[in-house]
């Protein structure tokens, strides 16, 4: 069964670490049949939640009228989806927190999906990037039945293009032709 399948690409640079491995992703992916949408949370306009409560027990939708709606949307349309940060500091890059504090007003529709998690970052040590994995987890902990079905690691890469030749652009590209 072909997936339809949504990357979110949360790195500030476009060909980043965090964004290749989703390319990498999203090319073993389509190849397998599936459909894939990349988005690069950089080029969308997704302002910080005010807390406002307009979106509490459903009532009405979120009152920012900024691109959230349209990743949203997509989000609960996908059967998987991606979710990929640069790791600054041992968590996520605020560009992925901000996208996740602001699916509250339909966090509640975003259920039985897969999830795959793409981390990335200049340290080599993988047990150091639990932190922003439990970050993920703890975002979909809050969803109604979640699978997550991997987690890709791309440590021992800073600047920009080290992730090449780095194991995690096979393990990237495999993870997306196993969807």
């Amino acid at each position: 069964m072909n997936k339809n399948i949504l990357v979110l690409s949360s790195s500030p640079r476009k060909g980043g670490n965090s964004d290749t491995l989703c390319d990498q992703f999203a090319l073993g992916a389509s190849e397998s049949g599936n459909k894939v949408e990349k988005i690069f949370l950089k080029d969308k306009k997704i302002n910080y939640c005010t807390g406002c409560g307009t979106c509490i027990n459903g009532k009405k939708s979120c009152s920012q009228k900024d691109d959230m709606a349209e990743v949203l949307e997509r989000m609960i349309a996908a059967d998987v989806i991606v979710m990929a940060t640069p790791v600054y500091f041992y968590t996520m890059c605020g560009q992925m927190k901000t996208l996740i504090d602001r699916t509250c007003s339909r966090y509640t529709e975003i259920s039985n999906k897969e999830f795959y998690f793409i981390v990335t970052a200049a340290d080599n040590s993988k047990p150091k990037m639990e932190r922003t994995i439990e970050e993920f987890r703890g975002f979909t902990s809050c969803l109604s039945r979640p699978k997550e079905r991997g987690i890709i690691y791309g440590t021992g890469a800073w600047n920009k293009g080290e992730i090449i030749g780095n194991p995690a652009m096979k393990e990237a590209y495999q993870s997306g032709k196993s969807v």
